[in-house]
């Protein structure tokens, strides 16, 4: 009985052999949850926010409007029930070059201001995130006074 279950758990946490289209769409959906994230970090969701959270994701990965409603719908189900960022972060630092790393930082503060308002939960959040991403303070920073600026919030 006891090697049974030992079997079961193994299935269930090995590593499984990877597509390059499985481990894109993981990728996109990795993405789509930290910037589905920063949006729910606002206790007052806008539409404002949603659309640039869509804006980001469709200049990322080039999706068609379906695709990107899909994946956004995804994103929102998963961010509900994560219990971490590291499975997140842990795929974009596999797959993203650094700079990629603090541009998907910028386009989590284009979120965040795109209601005009900055939030202190969707601060600490993105501050968490750059963090995991191993993106500096300087650079975290950067992009904030980048995404503040395109807003016209400068």
């Amino acid at each position: 009985m006891l090697r049974t279950l030992k079997d079961l758990l193994d299935a269930f946490t090995a590593p499984a052999e990877e597509t390059p289209e499985a481990r894109n769409h993981a990728l996109q959906l990795a993405t789509a949850v930290l910037l589905v994230e920063v949006m729910r970090a606002d206790p007052n969701i806008a539409v404002a926010e949603r659309n640039a959270v869509l804006a980001s994701l469709r200049e990322k990965f080039a999706l068609a409007d379906d695709a990107l409603a899909r994946l956004l719908e995804l994103a929102e189900l998963t961010a509900s029930s994560a219990s971490d960022y590291h499975q997140f972060t842990s795929r974009i630092n596999d797959s993203f070059a650094h700079p990629q790393k603090i541009q998907m930082v910028e386009n989590m503060w284009q979120v965040a201001y795109a209601d005009a308002h900055l939030d202190a939960g969707e601060n600490h959040l993105i501050s968490k995130i750059a963090a995991l991403l191993h993106v500096t303070q300087g650079e975290y920073i950067g992009a904030k006074m980048r995404a503040k600026e395109a807003a016209g919030h400068a």
